[in-house]
């Protein structure tokens, strides 16, 4: 399965959204520099901490002109507890199909029980990868703090 380059169209995907409706990828962060997240699971301490340091950077990639989207295979009701538990005010996806997701995306998996390696993507506001983060394993993630300073960095290089 090939991963995304630098400079490729992120590829069309719709998730279910916590709280109702559907996320369609790259087009809800169209306009926006966009950070697209698959996390584990919210069992996933790293996959916790990583989405609760996204949070607390919402005023600054507001400011940078930043939207943040994140989904994984957990159900719906799990979803609602992880996104009140870190009082997340971004889009949630919830009930991924770990392989479709793979298979557009060169995402890592796991294979029993069936989920998304941690995954993650900058995108530019015409929805082409900027930069993408593929991990393996339980570690090795995009962090708040590198995007604010990478969008920054390629503002200033426009």
């Amino acid at each position: 399965m090939p991963v995304l380059s630098n400079g490729d169209i992120f590829p069309a995907l719709a998730i279910n959204a916590v709280g109702g409706g559907t996320i369609s990828l790259p087009g809800d962060l169209a306009g926006s520099f966009g950070v697209v997240l698959f996390y584990r699971g919210s069992w996933c301490p790293y996959c916790n901490a990583q989405l609760a340091a996204f949070s607390r950077a919402a005023n600054t990639l507001a400011e940078l002109g930043v939207k943040v989207v994140a989904l994984s295979v957990d159900d719906e009701a799990d979803s609602l507890i992880l996104v009140e538990k870190h009082r997340l005010g971004f889009p949630i996806g919830y009930g991924a199909d770990a392989d479709e997701i793979a298979a557009a995306t060169g995402a890592y998996t796991n294979d029993s029980p069936r989920y998304l390696q941690s995954t993650g993507f900058v995108l530019d506001p015409g929805g082409k990868v900027l930069t993408a983060v593929y991990s393996s394993g339980a570690i090795g993630r995009l962090v708040a703090d590198d995007v604010a300073g990478f969008v920054r960095y390629v503002k200033s290089h426009k």
